[in-house]
């Protein structure tokens, strides 16, 4: 959840027009609100259950970081959200919330930084390969909060110059260095983010299916690619290799958003997801596997995604395409965001799908 509200908090602080030209800026900030004042007061079993948040009675024991517990990894992701939420909320005048943010940043990355080591405790699906991406987030993120000169050599300190897999809860380095450009213009970051896209434009080392989705992997396919279609817009506006990188993030949302060959296309993969009927009506394996179709939609939530051969099938016992989580959301929204500020900006790309919605 950190990593999330880290990303969607960056892309209201760069793209905040984008959000206004949607008229969905008051509800970004309420949305972005809800996780920040949770990290605020936590501060002070995957697919074996079907059903409604509220029906889940089992027992669900809290995990702690603490100096006996280490987990620098959480710590430092959740410092950079608040850092983030601290810059937007205080854009957007309040102060009051701003400074309440800061302070708990300040004191989660000085907690984080005093007791290094990895999360032990989370679930085998979410273990974390180290902490110096967030770690380099956080800092970052609260020197551009503070202009703190000991957060910046921090940061330099924690960055990783080697190119990134992706842009994830796990991977957050390319994010760091993109950063560290913006604030130092140091050939060395720049040259680091440049080598991500090298492997993720066409020619490098990603599956590009049929219709021109960059794959990185079968679970979340959809959600790395709008990842790194947001990091590619905020590269652009960085001045990095700006319309190459425009026009191969919005193509890869305008794919997500219909330009493929999912059920004779125009299939909006971002606009899916299983669910469950109203209450009283029961919620549980048996509906699970009907067949029958979803009583629900999830508005705007964006699905695992299709097979290296842009197959996708629209069934809920398929996890891997069709299970949502709020991660896969985050950079999509962001890179939604910044096509919105090119549009408002008269800055939008020519694209060229391989496979254009006709409809």
């Amino acid at each position: 959840m950190a990593s999330t509200t880290t990303l969607l908090t960056w892309s209201l602080i760069r793209f905040k027009d984008g959000y206004q030209q949607a008229k969905q800026l008051d509800m970004m900030y309420d949305m972005v609100k809800w996780p920040l004042d949770y990290f605020l007061k936590a501060w002070e079993p995957g697919h074996s259950f079907w059903g409604r948040p509220e029906d889940m009675t089992m027992a669900r024991p809290c995990k702690v970081v603490s100096s006996g517990s280490k987990g620098s990894d959480i710590a430092g992701e959740t410092a950079a959200a608040l850092a983030a939420g601290a810059i937007a909320f205080k854009d957007k005048g309040d102060n009051s919330y701003s400074t309440q943010l800061l302070a708990a940043a300040e004191s989660l990355y000085s907690f984080a930084k005093a007791n290094r080591g990895v999360f032990g405790g989370s679930a085998a699906f979410y273990g974390s390969s180290g902490d110096q991406d967030e770690m380099c987030g956080a800092a970052v993120s609260l020197y551009r909060a503070t202009g703190n000169n000991d957060h910046l050599s921090d940061a330099k300190g924690f960055v990783e110059t080697a190119w990134g897999w992706s842009l994830s809860w796990d991977d957050k380095n390319v994010a760091c260095q993109e950063l560290l450009y913006e604030e130092t213009n140091d050939a060395i970051y720049k040259d680091a983010v440049v080598g991500f896209f090298q492997g993720w434009l066409p020619g490098g080392q990603i599956t590009y299916t049929p219709c021109g989705l960059a794959w990185r992997d079968k679970w979340g396919a959809n959600r790395y690619a709008g990842n790194a279609a947001f990091m590619a817009l905020l590269a652009a506006e960085a001045g990095i290799e700006t319309d190459k990188y425009r026009t191969w993030a919005t193509e890869q949302i305008n794919y997500l958003l219909g330009d493929n060959n999912h059920d004779g296309g125009c299939y909006s993969f971002e606009i899916a997801a299983p669910s469950c009927p109203d209450r009283p009506s029961p919620c549980s394996q048996a509906q699970l596997s009907a067949n029958v179709p979803s009583p629900q939609v999830l508005q705007g939530a964006l699905v695992g995604g299709p097979d290296a051969q842009d197959n996708c099938q629209d069934l809920r016992t398929d996890y891997v395409q069709n299970k949502v989580a709020t991660d896969y959301n985050s950079g999509f929204q962001g890179a939604l965001a910044g096509i919105n500020h090119l549009q408002a900006s008269g800055k939008m790309p020519a694209t060229n799908n391989k496979c254009p919605c006709k409809n």
